[in-house]
């Protein structure tokens, strides 16, 4: 037990100093602006490239794996997607609001460096292939429920342009592209190239923790509402369960991949989340209190899985 709070206690610790020095320091959100584009359009992607581009390019292929992880994903959002609209009589918009603080978990800011420091390097391609056949549903889901809901009025030439170039240009596609790129070819850098990537790829970790911390400090939660309590239960249980037993049954995978894709399942709520519905107008002030919620829960659920994977309780596979 003191391994798994030894790996967990520095994680939560670095979002915990984000969280006191913003409540210290009373910087305006903007302050964290130029932090957020260093961590998404540099470091992150040197983490990533660096990570894949190592990786024999056979292990990149692995469809079934995408396949599992990204339909427990869907499943969850469906459920949550579908109970709200029959319980709000057809709010679309608010239901995939829902159904995304449900199963979109922070597996950007989050995923790589808790993956890396719990399983090694071998978990970074489970890792960066989940992010990214997630995000390119994602990108493509948030956008197309909002027109569905009327409340994105654009034409479908437009916004089918928009969810092309979200998918293409976003700066972790792009590094996971070139990252298998040079796997296939084997690539290998220069010394100072490489030496000046690790550098960036080892600021990745503790800059977005520290700024997660900071983002939730800055969007305090006034009150609970009564519909977090299911979809704290559906992101931070429920989830990585269902991943765990959609993975044992399509296939069998590396321990490290099963365990590596369980973890990400059992991220909390993105703060993306936060992001769509505020650009939409939709359940914001909730979207920011299931982020907070599901982040502070899931100091114990997370503790609590890396617990029953490090000591055996959990077996690679469900079905073997």
């Amino acid at each position: 037990m003191s391994d798994v709070i030894g790996l967990v206690l520095p994680f939560f610790g670095l979002i915990f100093m984000g969280f006191l020095v913003a409540r210290i320091t009373r910087q305006p959100v903007e302050a964290l602006g130029w932090m957020n584009t260093f961590i998404v359009y540099v470091a992150l992607p040197a983490l990533f490239f660096q990570l894949l581009v190592k990786t024999p390019f056979e292990r990149l292929t692995e469809w079934g794996f995408i396949l599992g992880s990204v339909l427990a994903t869907y499943i969850v959002f469906a459920v949550m997607f579908a109970a709200s609209v029959l319980m709000s009589r057809g709010g679309i918009a608010e239901a995939t609001v829902k159904g995304l603080a449900s199963a979109y978990g922070n597996i950007g800011y989050m995923g790589p460096g808790l993956a890396l420091m719990a399983f090694g390097e071998e978990a970074a391609v489970p890792v960066a292939l989940i992010f990214c056949f997630e995000n390119i549903i994602h990108f493509a889901v948030a956008p197309m429920m909002m027109a569905l809901s009327g409340g994105g009025m654009r034409r479908p030439g437009a916004l089918v342009l928009d969810v092309v170039k979200k998918i293409v240009f976003h700066p972790f596609i792009i590094a996971t592209a070139l990252g298998v790129c040079g796997a296939y070819f084997q690539f290998a850098a220069p010394v100072p190239v490489e030496r000046f990537l690790d550098y960036l790829a080892r600021a990745a970790a503790p800059c977005a923790l520290f700024a997660m911390g900071v983002t939730l400090a800055l969007r305090p939660l006034k009150r609970v509402p009564v519909e977090l309590a299911p979809i704290a239960m559906l992101k931070l249980v429920v989830h990585p369960l269902l991943c765990y037993v959609v993975l044992s049954w399509i296939g069998n995978f590396s321990q490290t991949w099963v365990f590596s894709a369980m973890l990400l399942a059992a991220l909390p709520t993105a703060t993306n989340v936060f992001v769509i519905a505020q650009q939409y107008g939709v359940w914001v002030e909730r979207a920011s209190a299931s982020i907070l919620l599901t982040t502070v829960f899931s100091v114990g659920t997370l503790t609590a899985l890396l617990y029953a994977i490090t000591t055996g309780m959990v077996p690679p596979d469900l079905f073997p």
